[in-house]
């Protein structure tokens, strides 16, 4: 069997943290920010975790 490959895009928009849980950022903070207030935007300001539906698909991408 070869080598399992990572997923790219997954690589670049999720991480683990030291306990072993996917850390990732905020959707909707790129891009038309004039339309949103400024409690909005602070809102989607750093990071988050994947939810836990989510965190098995995310870790099969990430090969873990």
């Amino acid at each position: 069997m070869p080598k399992m490959k990572t997923h790219s895009s997954a690589k670049k928009r999720f991480t683990l943290t030291g306990s072993g849980k996917v850390k990732r950022f905020q959707a909707n903070a790129r891009h038309l920010m004039r339309k949103k207030s400024n409690k909005a935007k602070t809102r989607l300001l750093g990071s988050t975790l994947v939810n836990e539906a989510d965190v098995a698909k995310v870790k099969r991408l990430l090969c873990l």
